[in-house]
This record gives C-alpha cells, structure tokens and sequence, in this order.
C-alpha cells in the first residue's frame, strides 16, 4: 500500500478518543501513595500547630494549603491563621463617608494671575518717580478731514446714502441694548437717545479749543482711557461716556487747523458749521501725531555733506562723485547716476599678478632647450608594458637601484616579486595590488637631444577612457606586444587591434612595436618575423605608414635592446637600432605656436604655492605668468600665478609642453578634469549638438554614444546621419541612410546631454556599450 493510501485510511477519531481518555484526567484527581502518606503527616503537623484554633479549619482546607505550598507546614499555617482563623476586619464604611465629606469640602487651588506669576520679575519693580508719563493725544475730530471747501447743495444721491446710514445706525442701537435697558426705556425713547448721541458725536465745534493736559495714568488706566476713546469715537456706540466727553470739549483746547469736510464727509456725518480762519498751532503734544509741514521739504534742499563735497570737487577741478538731490536725465530718459553706477560696476580685466608682458614666440625660438616629446605606451593587458619602461627609466638612470631593491622586496611580501620594476610607474596601492595600470602614469626622463614623457597606459578594456586621454596628449606611440606562445594571438584579438586603432584615430601617425618577452622563447627570429608580418598587416589597414612604423625585439625584464644592444648570442641576428634610439629619431608634431591658447587640463590638485593648481599638455597658443584664462565650459576667469616645466619654475609656455600652472581669483568648484583653458579674448565655444565626419568601426545607427574628447567624457546621442561619404574624396554617396556599415564614412549628428568646450578641427570618440564604434573630426 502506497503512503498516500495509508494517510487517506488514517483513523484520526480513534486516536483522539485515545488522547481524550481518562488515562491523565484520573491521575490529576489521586494523590500516590506517599504523596497521600507525606499528606497525612503534614496535616497532624498542622493541627498541632494551630493547638485549639485548629478546629476553625476544615482537614480539606488543611490539605489544599499543603499542595499549595508543597507541603510547607510553616507557610501553610501562616495562610491558615490570616485566611480563616483571625481574618483581617474589613473597613467601616465611615470612613467612606468621611471620605466624601471631604471630597465635598475639597476646594481646588486658584489659578495664579500673571502678575502674580511675575512678581518676582526686575522689571515690575520699578519706582514711582521712573514710570513713563503717558500724555494722551489730541482727540481725533468725528468728522473726515480734508474734501473739497465748497458748500455746495447736497445730491439725492447723497441724501440716499446719508437716509440709509442712519436707519442701519438705528438697527444697530436697537440690537446692542442692554435687556435691563429694553425694560426700562421704550424703544421710542432709545431712538431719541441714539439720535441725540449721533447729534453730539456730528457735532463740530465752532471755535478752536485747547487740548487739556490729562492726569498722570498708569499703564492699565492708560490703556483703558484709550479703549474708552476709541469706543466713544464710534457713532454707533452709546456709552455713559458720552456726558464726559462734552464736558471735555467745553474745557479749553489747543487749537486745531480743521479744513472744510467733502462730500463723501458731509454725507456720512453730515453738514458742519464754517468755522473761523484758523490759528496757527504753537503747541504739539506729540510731534508723530499732527505734522504740518511737509516731509518731503527736509530733504529738497542738499545735505550738509552734499554741500562739503560739492566744495572740494569745485576747489579740485574734479567732477562731483555722487549726486544725491538732483537727476538729469539723459536723450534716452534714463537717469545719469544709473549709468554711473554701471560704469563703476564694470569688471576690470587687468590680471591681478604681474605680467612681464613678454613675446613668448620670440623667447621660444631663441631659447636653446632640448626638443620636447611626448609618447604613449600601449598594449594589451600583461604584456609587460609598465615594466619594460620601469626598466629603461633603470637603465637611463633616472630610477636607482636602491629604489628597484625596495620596490622588490614590498612585492615578495605580497607573492609579486616580478612586478618590481613596474612599481616605478604604478605608484597607487589599487594597482599595485591589482597587478594592473589603472590611470596614466607619467614620467621623465632626458637624452642628449631630447626631453622625453613617458605615458603608461592601462591595457585593460575597462580603462579604454583612459589610455584615450594619454593618445591624445601624445606625439607619437609605443605598440607593446608579448611575444609569448599564445598570448599575442590573445592581444591581437583583444586590445592590440583596438588600441592601433584609436592611436589612428586621436592622430598619432608614427609608431614603434616593441616586440617583448623574446627570452620567453629564446630570442626566436621566426617568431620575430611572425608577429612583424601580421602587425604590419593590421597597422596598414588602419592607416598607418610603413615607413613610420618600427619594430623593435625587446625583454623589459632583463633589458636587451632597450638602451643598448643585447650581448645575449641568441639575439645577434638582430643588427637593428635599440629602442631609445628610435624614440630620439623620431619627430614630434608640428606645435601651433601661433593658434589661440587651447589646452585640456589633466588633473586638478592642490600645492604649496596655490591653493588650486592644474596640469596638462598645451596643444595651442602660449601662455606667460599674469595673463587672464578662461575655463570652458564654466565660463569663469581665473589668472596665472606661477608656471613649473619639468619641476622648475618658468616664465612662459608654449605648445606641445607639459606644464603645471598655479592659478589664483577663482573657486576650485569651477576647475574640473576635461576642462579647457583658453584666452578669453578667443575662448572655445561651449556646444550641445555638433557634426562629426566618422569613420564607423561598427554598425551606426541613431543611438545612445559617450564622447570622448582627450579627457573628457560625456554622454550623448546620435540624433541625425545626414549623409554617407566617400573616403578619398569626401563626396555624399547617399543622403540620411538609415546605417552606417563598418569601415564606412558618415557625417553625424551628435546631441549631447550638456554642453561641452568643442570646436571644428578636434578629434573625438564615440563608444558604446563598452566598444569603439567610431571615431571622427568635428566639422
């Protein structure tokens, strides 16, 4: 029988009847053996102990203290005596009475007053004789001042509007009476009453009256006087007030300068007896409350400083600075002190270091210096590129010997022993560790005739950005290929193809192949003549010249060929030239001496003489401490402080030189990698759409594309192909296709996501997904 079976024929009413048996419900009720003996025992403890009480208790309730603490005869009679043999006495209910009683009783404590909270406050305690006397003002008249002066006869209009205030006047009396009021008076009699108040409030006086000066007050009367003043004042409003209040206008006053009401007065107050010509005030009780005179009269005439400064620009034959109380307008309506102060807003360009003002091209040529060169060093991954140039830097002297043993006693600590002379350039703890060049290493070193720049690219395809930034900041290149069994066949493949291809593309025309590790297989000519054959098949194609490619057998490890020739026999049938000997025979490119200032900055860092300095290759123009710079595409200006060329201080720079420039009045935040510094009397334009004649190295086609431009790297998207062209004469084949083919020309549209420093005649590199899919001049 199945397991399935056997659950479906499981009897669970058989086994729950089981569970619910008696076998656990008798043995809860039943005391063993000696539970009951142990039982027996304890309870004659008990009654012996209890002596006459014990017959106030039952043996059952003997027996149920004993289970319930565990045959404990002490605890058990303790609970025994409290429980049923002298319980405590309940409370009388009087106390609960008397409990009342006082919650009847019970009163809550007052609230305390705010001043009672702060009586205790300084600024309370305050003598009699240093409280501030508060004066009350002149009454304001009921009336509305001002309007026009003529008694003319009133409208119906007005009529209306003067009818219809005095019925709403009427409601409102009749709806604020007080009900001991409503009792007492007859509403006829509360109408006499509000007409007779809107009466005395109308009223105007018809002589000028002194103001009486009022009583000292203290701060709550004060407040209250006004309160009573502003409430008498209301024509709607009946206080008993209103007896006080004419019994002050018949005291003497100050008198008051009152102008005929107008008609939108009159008809709301109605009309007001003429009074005399009026007296000029002497007297002002508060001067903020009533002024006569104009505010804007102070200030019609100039000040006393005006005057003082109009005096010595007068003596000192000089135009006055500013001009504050008078404004001549211009043709044009605008106002002269305006246009002054723009004038003086204006930004000075005057560079805030010193300038020696020098003619650069002219200090170039007469200088006698060392030709600069820069070369890049390129390769696929591990094939030795970092250590062949560790080790030419060895043997040139520029790296000693003590510094090799200490780079290769760190790498035996990490099982990397033969990565000592790599160390020289890859100086960071990442890839020391890695085993691998991550950025561009730069280095010098000189020969007779020539100052040369080392640029160690990465050879790992996810550095590909990088070894970017180095080709184009390079005047020619360095092809390192490992000559071992199976790892050139791997490079070729890899990154050997793809980094003889962008060196085309950045514009890099002469180049030298390094054939490494040669030991590896006993300095084997055939292998030699192997890879010299299918490089140079690969360099054709992707345009390079014959005559500016070299090949050169090398072993960075040992040293052979590097600066001089190998002694190894196994090496003599090599009769060419060593690899330092080609770098001096070969030209750097032409300098644009006499082009606008153009240079990309490669880092941004901090120093000692600048709290903002940046490095990288001029590629246009000159430059000479206290000249003005502009950074694209931040816009912002900054001015040159100092200048170092190979660690020295330096007056000038021009094209084709590495150099580091201190720079000072600018905010580092304005400063990035990629940038462009250029003169800002011609500053590169800063774009978001721009046309690229490509060369497609993959299939093209409207999508998303990094551009890389030197070190910069920003994102776009091939928006438009407008034409197919052909590749010697330049001519359109086919308007807007839909693809580029591989190995084809194109002209491209290219948006960007923000705008970058571009200009026509640069190279760029579009990739994507990881894969270089073409490479181009702007147009």
């Amino acid at each position: 029988m199945s397991r399935h079976q056997a659950y479906r024929n499981y009897d669970y009413e058989n086994d729950l009847d089981e569970y619910e048996g008696g076998e656990y419900s008798d043995g809860e009720d039943e005391l063993s053996p000696e539970d009951r003996a142990h039982m027996t025992a304890s309870t004659a403890q008990v009654r012996l102990s209890l002596g006459s009480d014990s017959a106030k208790v039952t043996t059952t309730q003997i027996e149920e203290a004993l289970w319930h603490y565990y045959y404990d005869v002490e605890k058990s009679v303790a609970y025994l005596a409290s429980k049923y043999i002298s319980p405590k006495s309940a409370k009388p209910p009087a106390q609960k009475k008397n409990k009342s009683e006082d919650d009847k009783h019970f009163k809550p404590r007052p609230t305390p007053s705010l001043g009672h909270f702060f009586h205790d406050m300084p600024w309370l305690n305050i003598p009699n004789d240093r409280r501030t006397i508060f004066i009350e003002p002149s009454r304001v008249c009921g009336g509305l001042l001002g309007g026009s002066s003529s008694s003319g006869k009133m409208s119906k209009l007005q009529a209306l509007a003067a009818a219809r205030k005095k019925k709403a006047e009427e409601q409102k009396l009749e709806n604020r009476k007080m009900p001991s009021e409503t009792k007492a008076a007859s509403p006829e009699a509360a109408k006499e009453h509000a007409s007779s108040m809107s009466e005395v409030l109308v009223e105007r006086p018809s002589r000028k009256q002194d103001i009486k000066s009022l009583p000292v007050h203290t701060t709550a009367q004060t407040y209250l006087s006004r309160d009573r003043m502003t409430h008498d004042l209301n024509p709607t409003t009946i206080q008993p007030q209103t007896s006080s209040l004419a019994a002050e206008a018949d005291a003497p006053i100050d008198t008051l300068e009152l102008t005929a009401p107008s008609a939108f007065a009159r008809t709301l107050l109605g009309p007001s007896i003429s009074s005399s010509a009026p007296v000029p005030r002497n007297h002002y009780p508060i001067p903020y409350m009533s002024l006569t005179s104009s505010v804007a009269d102070a200030f019609s005439e100039p000040s006393p400083d005006d005057v003082v400064l109009t005096a010595q620009s007068k003596a000192s034959g000089k135009k006055p600075v500013a001009n504050t109380h008078k404004k001549k307008g211009g043709a044009d309506g605008k106002d002269e002190s305006v246009i002054d102060g723009i004038k003086v807003m204006r930004v000075d360009d005057t560079p805030l270091p010193k300038s020696k003002n020098l003619d650069v091209i002219n200090e170039f040529k007469n200088a006698k210096r060392k030709k600069n060169a820069s070369f890049v060093v390129v390769g696929h991954v591990d094939a030795g590129k970092s250590t062949l140039m560790g080790r030419l830097l060895l043997d040139l002297g520029v790296v000693d010997q003590r510094t090799i043993q200490k780079y290769r006693k760190e790498a035996e600590s990490i099982g990397k022993s033969s990565f000592a002379l790599a160390w020289v350039l890859d100086q960071r703890s990442e890839e020391r560790s890695r085993g691998v060049t991550i950025d561009i290493a730069t280095n010098k070193f000189d020969t007779d005739s020539t100052s040369f720049t080392i640029l160690d690219a990465p050879g790992h395809r996810d550095f590909i950005p990088n070894m970017i930034a180095g080709a184009s900041q390079a005047d020619f290149a360095i092809l390192v290929v490992d000559a071992t069994t199976g790892a050139f066949e791997a490079g070729l493949k890899g990154q050997t193809r793809e980094h003889s291809l962008l060196l085309r593309s950045m514009g890099v025309s002469r180049i030298i192949v390094a054939i490494n590790k040669l030991d590896t297989v006993d300095w084997s000519q055939e292998r030699f003549d192997e890879i010299s054959q299918q490089v140079s098949g690969f360099l054709t194609a992707t345009g390079f010249q014959l005559k500016n490619v070299s090949y050169v057998p090398v072993s960075g490890l040992n040293g052979d060929n590097l600066v001089t020739k190998s002694t190894n026999p196994a090496a003599s049938w090599y009769n060419g030239n060593p690899l330092i000997t080609e770098l001096e025979a070969s030209e750097p490119m032409a300098r644009a001496l006499t082009k606008p200032l153009r240079m990309t900055i490669s880092e941004v860092f901090r120093s000692a003489q600048s709290p903002l300095t940046i490095s990288g290759r001029i590629d246009a123009g000159s430059l000479q401490t206290g000249d003005a710079l502009l950074i694209q595409p931040s816009g912002e200006k900054a001015y040159i402080k100092s200048l170092e060329l190979d660690s020295e201080p330096v007056d000038w720079g021009v094209a084709g030189q590495n150099i580091v420039i201190h720079l000072s009045n600018i905010d580092p935040i304005h400063v990035r990698v990629g940038d462009i510094i250029c003169d800002p009397k011609q500053p590169i334009a800063s774009v978001d759409t721009f046309t690229v004649k490509a060369l497609a190295f993959d299939i093209l086609l409207p999508m998303q594309v990094d551009v890389h431009r030197g070190r910069l790297h920003a994102a776009g998207q091939i928006v438009e192909i407008p034409a197919l062209l052909d590749k010697v004469k330049g001519t359109v084949l086919k308007k807007k296709p839909k693809i580029v083919k591989p190995a084809s020309v194109a002209r491209i549209v290219v948006k960007m996501s923000s705008k970058v420093p571009l200009e026509a005649g640069q190279r760029v590199v579009l990739r994507s997904g990881g894969q270089t899919v073409a490479a181009g001049l702007l147009e």
